[in-house]
This record gives structure tokens, C-alpha cells and sequence, in this order.
């Protein structure tokens, strides 16, 4: 009777397991689809669902002022963030796309004239016989040296024009970003609910305290870090433009990078207060490094009002997070990979730390 069993019972576990392999690869096969079909996407939604996750304290303030007219709430946050986000991008996409246009044209007519280096460039360690050689030599037929570069002219324009394409791409996916976020403000409960369901599939006993941890960790990596960066960048923009310095937007842009990565903003607006000295008349010049000098240092009073709330990162998290996300996904990661890094660091040193607590409670007992 036994030996006549094995036989059925073998046959039904070979046809349970078949099932389950049909199921399993029915799922991967449909999960597969799904991801191709939102792939382009799924980048805008992250960062739209980040930004969300960061602006609902301020949603849920201007819902409550607005009477609790919270689809009228959603909508004032998504003007303002196109207006904060759009205009200033734009302005400084075409400052870039002018700055470029009227040097290639100097270059092009001839009348770009380039004033010899100074003797002592010569003497920078390393690098100054190199530059001091190539300054010289464009200072006296700047067509022929920048015709000795590798890449040529031609080469380096078309990736001029790539990369500007890549920088309006970028500055409409901030746009869809925006609007995605403040939609999803509007079901920002259930939205919570459904990640507390999912991380406590996923640890049973710490799942509400994860998705907590990741909130606190995206808040203070989106106020701490680049929305600091965002405010200085503005900031030095508008005393740019009033002083109308040339290639305003650019200097702009390299400030809003410089500071997400944790690279000090004095390094890049320092040179623009000497360079203003040596035009511009005594107290407006002074009046502007007073200004810029504000602007360099304001983030030692932001970053702790902002980032007092949240949790501390590593700068190294941060600097890699921003560059990697960068080169991977463009504009839009260089905001993305510091909040995803950000919080993956987070996430595995806090389940760390768990377990370290509790093997201590463990030997304690």
C-alpha cells in the first residue's frame, strides 16, 4: 500500500511544482511588460513621488489655510513649483545657448581676441607649462590652436548641442516631475498606507519604521541638500543679472551643481567678486561681494535649520549620489541620486543598527 502511494504522491508534487513554475514565470513575464511599457518613466515618477513625499508638510499647511480645499492646494503647488523651477531654468538654458551662439560667431568673424597669459602661469605646478603654452598660442591665432584640438571644432559642437538638448529634456521632465508630485499629494494617505502594507510583507516587525525612516531621510536630503542648492544658485543668479555680469546662467548653473555636490560655492563666486572689482566702480562692487560673500556662506545657516529635522548623511553619499545620478539619467538624476543614495544608505545602516541592538539585548538576557 505504501510503495503504491509514492508513485501519486511524486506525480502530484512534480504537477504542484510545474504550477507554481507556470505562475511564477506568468508573473515575471507580466512584471517584465509592465516595466518596459513604464521604463521611460519611471525616473519622472520616482522623482515625482520624492518630491511629493517632501512638499506634503507644506500641502498640508496650505490645504488648511485654503479651507481644506486640498485639490485647490495641489494646484497653487504645481504653478509655483513650474514658475520656481521653469523660469529660472529656461533663463538660464538660454543664457547658455547665447553665451555659446555669440562666442562661436567671435570665433567664426575673427574679432574674438584672447590677451596673452601673464608670465607667471608658467610657474602653476604640474599643469602651468602646459596652459601657459596653449594661452600663449591662442593669444596669436586662435582659429589655428583650437583647430589643433582633438575633438574638432565640428565634433565638440555637435556635443555642445547634445548636451544642450539633454539640458531642455531635462528641464521638461523637472516639469512633468512637479506636476506628478502635487497629484500626489492628493492621495498622499493611501499612498502611505500602501507602503506600510508593503514594508511590513517585507519585515514583518520594522515595516511602518522603515517607511517613517525613508520620509525623515527624503525630507532632509531634498531640504538639506538640494533645496539649499537651489537657493544659493537662485540667490547668486539675481546678483548676477543685476550686475550684470556676462554668462550670468552659466555661473548660475555651476553654483546649483558645485553646491549639491558639497563643493563650497565661495570657489566659484570668489574669482566673479575679483573679476567685477577690476570694471565696476568702487561701492557697487562692494556692495556685490558683500552680497555674493552672503550667498557663499548662507548654507551654514541652512543646512542645520534644514537638515535638523532629518538625518545626517555622509557629504561622500551625497557627492556620489549627485555625479553617479547624473551620468546616468541626466539633469533630473542630479537631484535623483543624491535622494536615492541617500536613502539606501539610510535604510541599510538603520537595519544594521537593529541587528546590532539586538544581539546586544540578546547577550544581555
Amino acid at each position: 500500500m505504501q510503495d503504491s502511494a509514492h508513485p501519486v504522491n511524486d506525480v502530484n508534487l512534480q504537477r504542484n511544482l510545474m504550477t507554481t513554475f507556470i505562475q511564477i514565470a506568468a508573473v515575471v513575464i507580466l512584471i517584465s511588460y509592465c516595466l518596459d511599457i513604464v521604463g521611460p518613466f519611471v525616473s519622472l515618477i520616482i522623482w515625482g513621488l520624492v518630491l511629493a513625499v517632501a512638499i506634503h508638510p507644506l500641502f498640508l499647511k496650505l490645504a488648511a489655510a485654503l479651507g481644506g480645499k486640498e485639490k485647490l492646494a495641489a494646484t497653487l503647488i504645481i504653478v509655483i513649483g513650474l514658475a520656481i523651477v521653469v523660469v529660472p531654468g529656461w533663463m538660464m538654458t538660454k543664457s547658455i545657448i547665447t553665451s555659446i551662439t555669440a562666442f562661436a560667431q567671435e570665433v567664426r568673424a575673427g574679432s574674438l581676441e584672447i590677451p596673452p597669459p601673464n608670465q607667471n602661469v608658467a610657474d602653476w605646478p604640474l599643469i602651468g607649462e602646459r596652459v601657459y603654452q596653449t594661452w600663449n598660442a591662442a593669444s596669436i591665432n586662435l582659429e589655428e590652436t583650437v583647430n589643433n584640438f582633438d575633438p574638432s571644432p565640428r565634433e565638440a559642437s555637435m556635443w555642445l548641442v547634445g548636451k544642450i538638448g539633454s539640458l531642455v529634456t531635462g528641464l521638461f521632465a523637472l516639469a512633468a516631475s512637479i506636476i506628478i508630485a502635487g497629484v500626489s499629494c492628493l492621495y498622499s494617505k493611501s499612498g502611505y498606507k500602501a507602503s506600510c502594507a508593503v514594508a511590513s510583507r517585507i519585515s514583518p516587525a520594522r515595516g511602518q519604521h522603515l517607511v517613517n525612516t525613508s520620509i525623515a531621510t527624503i525630507r532632509s536630503v531634498t531640504n538639506g541638500v538640494l533645496g539649499v542648492a537651489a537657493i544659493q544658485a537662485v540667490l547668486a543668479g539675481i546678483g548676477l543679472a543685476i550686475m550684470g555680469v556676462p554668462h550670468g546662467g552659466i555661473i548660475a548653473a555651476i553654483v546649483l551643481i558645485t553646491a549639491i555636490v558639497q563643493i563650497p560655492a565661495l570657489l566659484i563666486l570668489l574669482p566673479v567678486v575679483f573679476w567685477v572689482f577690476s570694471f565696476a566702480a568702487p561701492v557697487p562692487a562692494t556692495i556685490f561681494a558683500i552680497y555674493m560673500l552672503f550667498v557663499a556662506l548662507s548654507d551654514n545657516v541652512l543646512k542645520p535649520i534644514l537638515l535638523g529635522r532629518g538625518v545626517d548623511l555622509p557629504a561622500a553619499i551625497v557627492l556620489i549620489g549627485a555625479i553617479g545620478g547624473m551620468i546616468q539619467y541626466g539633469v533630473i538624476g542630479l537631484f535623483l541620486g543624491a535622494v536615492i543614495l541617500g536613502l539606501g544608505y539610510t535604510i541599510i545602516s538603520d537595519w544594521m543598527q537593529s541587528g546590532s541592538d539586538e544581539t546586544a539585548d540578546a547577550e544581555s538576557a
